[in-house]
C-alpha cells in the first residue's frame, strides 16, 4: 500500500514530467524578433554592480565537482567527498555573496516551486528574467547558475553520504533516492545528456562574463563585433535560466521517481537537444569573442605603433628610449654580445647603432662581408658603431627548425643579437616593414647616439663604400654620389687585387659574365685572338651570374681547367651583383632616374645583362674608356674582327668596337631586368638597354633552390 510521502513525490515527479513535455514544444520556438522584445521587456537594470567573477568560481568548482561523482554514482561506485581546491580569495567571494545570498535563495525557491508545480519552461524562465530584472545579463545568467549550483549540490551531497551518513540517510528516505544507485545504469543516459548540458551552461555563462571584461578603450560596445555579441547575449541568458530550470526539473523528477519515469528515454533526448542548441550558441559568441579579441589586439597594436613612431620622431637625449621599446614589456628580455653573454639593452646607450634586420634566410655572404667591415676599419675611434641583429618571422609558423636556425645564425654573428625573435615588439615590426620598407633583403637602419635614425637603409651605401661612408647618413651618401663616376673602380671595387696591376700596364680589361658555356669558349678564344692581332695587353675575368651560385661554380671550374681566363670566387660573384643592386636602390632612395643619372643608366644596363640567360661582356681601359654590349653582340663583333680591324688599329680597341658594336641592329631581342623588392622601391620607369624604349613592367614570384 502506498504511503502519503510516497504518493506525494509520486505527483511531483508526474508534474516534472509534464514540464519536460511542454519543453519539447518550446524548445522548437525561434529566436525570432518577437522573442527578443519579450526577453528585453524583462531588462530594466539599476546600475547596481555585481562582482561576478568571484561566484563563478565557486559555481565552476561545484558542478566541476559534482560531475565526476554523478559518473561515479552511476559507475556503481559508493559516494564520497573531494575537498574542494582552494583557488579563489575566500574573503572576496564572502563579500560578493553577501549582499546577494538572499536573491540566490529566492531563485532557489522559485525554480523548485515551478518544477514541482509544473509549470512549462518557459513562464519559469520569463519568471526569474522578471525576478532579476534589475541586474545586469551577465549577473542574471551568474545568479541563476548559483541557485541551481546549490540545489544540485545538496542533492549530490545527500546521495553521496546516504550509505555512510545517518542523516543523509534519512534525508534520502524521505526523498526516496537511495532508488538512483539501483538504477544507475538505466539513468546513466539521462545524467550523461545532464553533464553535457551543465558544461555547455557554464560555457556560455564564462563567454558572457568575459564580454563585459573587454577594455573598453580599445574596443567600443557600439560597433561590430561587441555590438553584435551584446545584442545576442539576452538571447543566451534565456536559454541558460530555461536550460537550468530543465535541469533542475531533471533533479525533481528523480524524487520518488516511478518505474515509467526511470526507463523513459525522452529526457534525455530533449536535455541532449538542449544541450546542442546551448553549446551552438556558446560557439557563435566564441567566433565573436574570437573577432573582439582581434580587434583588441590590433588597437593596442596600432598604440604601440603610434607611441613608438612618436618617440622615433622626436629627438631624444640617447638612444636608450628607443632601443627600450623595440623589446615587449612583459619580459626583461636582454641582448647576447659578440662573446655571446647576456647583456642589458643600455649597453648600446649613446653609441651609433646599425639594427640589421633580416628574415632567417640572411645569406652567409652578406654576413661575412659586413663581418670584415665590422671587424676591419672599424677598430679607429672615429668609426665606433655596433650592429643589432633584429630577424623578423612569422610567430604563426615557428617550429624547432626555425629555432635552430636562429640559432645557428645567431652563433656565427660576431655582432649583438636578440636573444629570441618573439622579444621584438609586434608593433615595431609593422614599423619596420611599413615605414622602412623591410619585405626581404636585409637592410640597415642607422642611429646615432641620440637615437636619430640617419639612413633607413646603409647597407646600400655600406656595400658600395664599405666603411668610408661612416656615419652612414642618408646625406654622406648623397655626398658621395655627388662626387662618383662610372667608373672602372666604381664597378669593381676591391673585388679584383689584380686591378691596379693590369692598369698601370694599359692593359685592356674584360668583365664578362652569362652560364653557357659554348658561348663562353667562343668569346674567350676569340677575343684573345683579337687582342693578339693588334698586339695588345688584355686580362678577361669571368664574375657569373647572379643567384645561379651551383651554375657558375660548375662553369668557374671549367674556366679554370681550360685556362680560359681568370674566375672569381663564390663571395666575390655575390657582393658584385649584390653591390649592383645596392647602387641602383641606393640610386632611387635619392629620386635619380634614368633621365638624369648615367651611373644609375649603367646600373640597369648590367642588371639587364644578367636577367637574360645570354653572355655579356665589358670591357675597360685604365683611361676609364669603357664599351659593353650582350653576349650575341659582343661575339659577333670578335668572330668580325676582320672587318673593323683598320678601324682599330687607327682609333685604338675600345672606340673601334664601340663603332662597330653600334652598326650592328637587332630588331629582334628581349631584354629582362629582375630586381628583388627592396626597401629602397622599384623604378617606375626603366629603359631597354639595347634599344632604349621603355620595358613593360610585370611581376615575378621565384623560388631558387641549389
Amino acid at each position: 500500500m502506498a504511503t502519503p510521502i510516497s504518493l506525494l513525490l509520486s505527483s511531483l515527479a508526474s508534474k516534472s514530467q509534464q514540464l519536460v513535455r511542454n519543453e519539447r514544444q518550446m524548445l522548437a520556438a525561434s529566436d525570432d524578433g518577437a522573442m527578443m522584445k519579450l526577453i528585453q521587456s524583462t531588462h530594466a537594470p539599476d546600475g547596481r554592480f555585481v562582482d561576478v567573477k568571484p561566484i563563478l568560481q565557486v559555481i565552476v568548482s561545484v558542478l566541476h565537482h559534482t560531475i565526476p561523482n554523478i559518473d561515479h554514482a552511476v559507475n556503481g561506485g559508493t559516494g564520497h567527498i573531494d575537498a574542494l581546491d582552494d583557488r579563489t580569495n575566500s574573503s572576496a567571494i564572502d563579500g560578493a555573496l553577501d549582499a546577494l545570498a538572499y536573491i540566490v535563495h529566492k531563485i532557489c525557491c522559485e525554480v523548485s516551486c515551478k518544477c514541482s508545480g509544473g509549470a512549462d519552461a518557459h513562464a519559469a524562465t520569463m519568471g526569474i528574467l522578471n525576478m532579476l530584472s534589475s541586474y545586469s545579463w551577465d549577473a542574471k545568467v551568474v545568479l541563476t547558475l548559483a541557485a541551481f549550483a546549490v540545489n544540485f549540490g545538496e542533492f549530490w551531497l545527500i546521495v553521496q553520504l546516504c550509505t555512510s551518513n545517518s542523516l543523509a540517510k534519512s534525508v534520502a528516505l524521505l526523498k526516496q533516492l537511495p532508488d538512483i544507485l539501483e538504477h544507475s545504469q538505466t539513468l546513466k543516459p539521462r545524467f550523461d545528456a545532464l553533464n553535457k548540458l551543465i558544461n555547455a551552461m557554464i560555457d556560455v555563462t564564462k563567454c558572457i562574463v568575459e564580454f563585459t571584461e573587454l577594455p573598453s578603450e580599445f574596443i567600443s560596445i557600439d560597433v561590430p563585433p561587441l555590438s553584435i555579441a551584446m545584442s545576442h547575449i539576452p538571447t543566451a541568458t534565456y536559454w541558460i535560466i530555461w536550460s537550468v530550470v530543465a535541469c533542475a526539473a531533471q533533479i525533481t523528477g528523480l524524487v520518488g521517481m516511478r518505474h515509467e519515469f526511470i526507463t523513459s528515454t525522452s529526457e534525455a533526448w530533449e536535455l541532449s537537444s538542449l544541450a546542442h542548441k546551448v553549446s551552438g550558441i556558446h560557439e557563435y559568441l566564441q567566433s565573436l569573442l574570437r573577432l573582439c579579441y582581434q580587434r583588441i589586439d590590433e588597437e593596442k597594436l596600432m598604440e604601440a605603433f603610434e607611441d613608438f613612431k612618436r618617440t622615433i620622431e622626436i629627438p631624444q637625449t640617447d638612444n636608450l628610449k628607443i632601443l627600450l621599446k623595440i623589446f615587449r614589456k612583459e619580459e626583461t628580455y636582454y641582448l647576447l654580445n659578440p662573446d655571446k653573454t647576456k647583456v642589458l639593452n643600455d649597453v648600446l646607450r649613446r653609441k651609433h647603432v646599425l639594427l640589421l634586420i633580416s628574415d632567417l634566410d640572411i645569406s652567409q655572404e652578406e654576413i661575412r662581408v659586413l663581418e670584415a667591415l665590422y671587424k676591419g676599419e672599424r677598430v679607429s675611434s672615429e668609426l665606433n658603431y655596433e650592429i643589432l641583429w633584429l630577424p623578423i618571422v612569422d610567430r604563426s609558423t615557428w617550429n624547432d627548425g626555425y629555432e635552430q636556425k636562429f640559432l645557428s645564425l645567431q652563433s656565427i654573428m660576431p655582432w649583438y643579437t636578440v636573444n629570441h625573435p618573439f622579444a621584438i615588439e609586434p608593433a615595431v615590426i609593422k614599423y619596420i616593414m611599413e615605414v622602412w620598407g623591410f619585405v626581404k633583403k636585409p637592410i640597415a637602419v642607422t642611429l646615432d647616439p641620440k637615437g636619430k635614425v640617419l639612413c633607413p637603409n646603409a647597407l646600400n651605401m655600406m656595400w658600395i663604400w664599405g666603411n668610408s661612408a661612416f656615419p652612414f647618413s642618408s646625406e654622406k651618401e648623397e655626398n658621395f654620389w655627388k662626387a662618383e663616376a662610372w667608373t672602372l673602380e666604381l664597378l669593381v671595387d676591391r673585388l679584383e687585387p689584380n686591378l691596379p696591376t693590369w692598369v698601370s700596364q694599359q692593359k685592356v680589361v674584360c668583365f664578362y659574365g652569362g652560364v653557357q658555356m659554348e658561348w663562353i669558349e667562343s668569346f674567350t678564344t676569340a677575343t684573345k685572338g683579337v687582342a693578339k692581332a693588334l698586339d695588345i695587353g688584355l686580362e678577361m675575368v669571368y664574375i657569373g651570374k647572379n643567384n645561379s651560385k651551383e651554375r657558375v661554380k660548375k662553369i668557374t671550374g671549367l674556366i679554370k681547367e681550360k685556362q680560359l681566363s681568370h674566375a672569381w670566387e663564390d663571395d666575390n660573384v655575390w657582393f658584385f651583383w649584390n653591390r649592383l643592386e645596392s647602387m641602383l636602390y641606393s640610386k632611387i632612395q635619392h629620386g635619380k632616374t634614368i633621365e638624369n643619372d648615367a651611373i644609375k643608366q649603367e646600373v640597369m644596363t648590367m642588371l639587364a645583362y644578367d636577367g637574360s640567360e645570354n653572355g655579356w661582356a665589358v670591357f675597360f681601359t685604365g683611361s676609364d674608356e669603357m664599351v659593353r654590349a650582350n653576349g650575341d653582340k659582343v661575339l659577333s663583333s670578335m668572330e668580325s674582327f676582320d672587318k673593323w680591324e683598320k678601324l682599330a688599329k687607327q682609333m685604338g680597341f675600345i672606340p673601334a668596337l664601340r663603332k662597330q658594336l653600334e652598326g650592328i641592329t637587332d630588331d629582334h631581342h628581349c631584354t629582362r631586368l629582375i630586381l628583388p623588392e627592396n626597401s629602397g622601391g622599384i623604378p617606375e620607369r626603366v629603359q631597354c638597354a639595347e634599344c632604349g624604349r621603355p620595358m613593360e613592367m610585370y611581376f615575378m614570384y621565384r623560388c631558387c633552390v641549389e
